[in-house]
């Protein structure tokens, strides 16, 4: 028994005995490994932070039909290359009239050569919530033409529009479904691949490590640009936009196992020879049920770094190669193809909204961060 667990024993009997018991300590003491988890958890303040962006995220990627006030692929050819739209609550004459857009008037630029859009700030479009726009299948399944907010005889693009008129805003949360997805599915197949390889080579050694690590060592290896460039060219043309999503998923998620594999195989190297893995044995438990009952959980902090790490290393993979063109292609919708459209010094120059996309990269990034220092440190509730 821990020097501090015995001392607290015997401070808690002599509580006893003088009639006064610590409640506080003995609730502490008697928890279980996932309560002192918890309760350190919500102590990291920035962690809670962190779990709440990522909840916001969870909604969007959940209800992006519903929270987008048009489809991915709407166009408004009224208003191509428009700015972001302001929302107002009181007119130019000071009066209150509840949420709404100026409408828009367009001109010809005969110097640039392109349509102008500009606010015409004799036309109010009052906006209406749960209000009733472009039908749409919520999940696949739902049929209704509800939103969460649209624009009585107008329209509203708060993050602008692109080059065919299409709303980034509505674009944007349809493509953190994307994105999230993918890091989700993909991080499901590295990790249990992850477990599975580098436990069968830390536990059992021998041929089945050598074999076990020349293949890791084949693949990180094999230099990313080429691969991800022969991979984009062996893919049919003729595929469908889901298949090949579902294609670029797969091989993200069997090609970033290795890292974890590597992490397992050493902690359980150095653990097979413990005196509780020799009781396990005498006891009769199984290899498997070793592995995965006694030896695995003793280093439970490691896996969920490396798992929170492998979300955003997943959502930048799949960001990267969607935006040199290696990746998903419209008419998919991620934050990668979204940046697509912003590679040039134009882009830069005249339509910065076209990267707000890269915004919502960057705050997931940091949020899954946030979230693994936190869940890191409560997977150890004993270190302070």
């Amino acid at each position: 028994m821990k020097g501090g667990n015995l001392s607290f024993l015997k401070s808690l009997r002599n509580s006893r005995e003088g009639g006064e018991i610590d409640t506080t300590k003995e609730t502490y003491y008697t928890a279980t490994q996932f309560q002192l988890m918890w309760w350190k958890f919500r102590r990291h303040r920035m962690a809670i932070v962190g779990s709440v962006v990522l909840a916001f995220f969870l909604l969007i990627m959940v209800f992006c039909e519903f929270l987008a006030p048009y489809g991915p692929q709407f166009r408004n050819s009224n208003y191509i290359f428009g700015k972001p739209q302001k929302i107002y609550l009181f007119d130019d004459e000071g009066e209150f009239q509840g949420l709404f857009v100026y409408g828009v008037e367009t001109s010809f630029d005969r110097e640039t050569m392109q349509l102008v859009p500009t606010e015409d700030r004799d036309v109010i479009c009052k906006i209406k919530l749960f209000g009733r726009g472009e039908p749409y299948k919520l999940w696949g399944i739902i049929r209704t033409d509800i939103h969460l907010f649209v624009v009585e005889d107008g329209f509203i693009h708060l993050f602008g529009t692109d080059n065919l008129g299409r709303d980034v805003f509505s674009r944007t949360l349809y493509g953190t479904r994307t994105s999230l997805s993918i890091g989700l599915i993909g991080v499901v197949i590295s990790f249990v691949v992850g477990l599975l390889m580098g436990g069968l080579s830390g536990y059992f050694g021998g041929f089945l490590d050598n074999v076990i690590q020349r293949l890791i060592e084949f693949i990180r290896s094999i230099p990313t640009l080429p691969l991800w460039m022969s991979l984009a060219a062996a893919l049919p043309k003729e595929w469908s936009p889901l298949r090949v999503y579902f294609t670029v998923t797969i091989i993200l998620g069997f090609i970033t196992w290795t890292t974890l594999a590597r992490r397992v195989r050493g902690k359980l190297i150095s653990m097979r020879e413990e005196d509780f893995v020799f009781a396990a044995r005498i006891a009769g438990s199984s290899d498997v049920r070793i592995i995965w009952r006694h030896m695995l959980p003793a280093f439970l902090s490691y896996i969920i770094v490396d798992l929170t790490v492998s979300f955003p290393a997943m959502i930048l993979g799949e960001t990267t190669l969607s935006f040199i063109g290696l990746g998903l292609r419209e008419p998919v919708v991620s934050w990668g193809v979204l940046l697509q459209a912003s590679q040039n010094v134009k882009a830069i120059e005249q339509h910065p909204w076209l990267f707000i996309p890269a915004v919502f990269v960057v705050i997931s990034v940091l949020a899954f961060s946030l979230v693994g220092d936190g869940m890191r440190d409560a997977a150890d509730p004993y270190s302070h």
